[in-house]
């Protein structure tokens, strides 16, 4: 068996803190077809999921065609308020989050992906917007794969890079990514700066509450010296 690792990150919660334009671009979406919004609890609670997932779990009481309308009015207002306030202003990345990243990329045994409920195109951007587009070797979006906590990202990505689940870690902020970690057989960091509370990361096997303690988090799931 190879000494490769892959360490796969959730984005928007766990790189990058997008909550202010996920909250305005719902609360506009839900406005534009004349619904009062859902509470910020209940917006940050489904951050994570894919949209078309998202959507009836917002609003249950609603008809296929509002979520779908629901959908597009969020892609939108969220492409307009991204495109207004720039990348790096909209989805600024969490503290230590660029040192780890790059400490982690420079190391030969270790590879990183993504697996994220962004689109193709919203992840593309944020990638463009911090300057990130070399750092992964496998970037699973939410256009061609079930909604988390379905395992296909997590396969997908141990399929592109052809290492074993326990060869592989996921990074997130909430049980979404946790019950996704599990289901594809892989140990899960849970972090505690996310959208989710701390205590629904329960199926993590180590919570963190700083970027910094990653890499000692990575070394003892692996059964490395810390």
């Amino acid at each position: 068996m190879t000494d490769l690792r892959l360490v796969v990150f959730d984005v928007d919660g766990t790189l990058v803190d997008s909550q202010g334009d996920i909250l305005a671009a719902m609360t506009q979406a839900f406005h534009g077809i004349g619904e009062t919004a859902p509470s910020r609890e209940d917006i940050l609670g489904i951050v994570g999921l894919s949209l078309d997932v998202a959507m009836p779990r917002l609003a249950p009481d609603l008809v296929r065609e509002q979520h779908f309308a629901l959908v597009d009015g969020y892609k939108q207002a969220y492409f307009d308020l991204r495109e207004a306030a720039g990348t790096s202003n909209s989805s600024p990345l969490y503290p230590g989050a660029r040192d780890v990243l790059d400490t982690l990329a420079v190391q030969d045994d270790v590879l990183l992906g993504v697996a994220t409920g962004k689109s193709r195109r919203g992840l593309d951007k944020l990638l463009e917007g911090h300057g990130l587009q070399k750092t992964f070797v496998t970037e699973q979006v939410a256009d061609f794969h079930p909604s988390k906590p379905h395992p296909s990202m997590l396969q997908a990505a141990l399929a592109d890079t052809g290492l074993e689940p326990s060869q592989a870690v996921m990074v997130g902020d909430t049980s979404f990514d946790m019950e996704m970690a599990r289901a594809a057989g892989m140990k899960a960091i849970g972090v505690s700066w996310g959208y989710h509370p701390v205590d629904a990361l329960h199926l993590a096997d180590v919570v963190i509450d700083s970027f910094h303690q990653l890499p000692s988090a990575i070394e003892r799931i692996w059964g490395m010296d810390t």
